[in-house]
């Protein structure tokens, strides 16, 4: 058996199992003359290019809905705002006067 390319592309995605260095590695995520989406320095697929303002507005927008669902997972669906005021969840008693 021969050896196995560790670089290349299938089906027009690129993979890379060489051993990254560590300027492999930061050069990779910063490539001002590249597009939004680069190759990955390890691995298979495309990574952000963090040289091009799309990644950021990309990055911002998904840190912004990651923040809103960790907000509404606390505050909780049954909870109401008078009621996380006064903290007072129990029992209501409910008196009907019949005239």
């Amino acid at each position: 058996m021969g050896d196995k390319p560790s670089s290349g592309e299938i089906l027009g995605i690129p993979y890379n199992f060489d051993r990254p260095s560590l300027g492999r590695l930061l050069s990779s995520y910063w490539q001002p003359e590249k597009g939004m989406l680069v190759e990955k320095p390890f691995g298979i697929g495309y990574t952000l290019n963090l040289a091009n303002w799309r990644s950021w507005v990309v990055l911002a927008v998904a840190g912004g809905l990651y923040w809103q669902q960790k907000g509404s997972e606390t505050a909780g669906p049954e909870t109401s705002s008078s009621e996380s005021e006064s903290g007072d969840s129990g029992p209501v008693e409910v008196i009907v006067d019949d005239d």
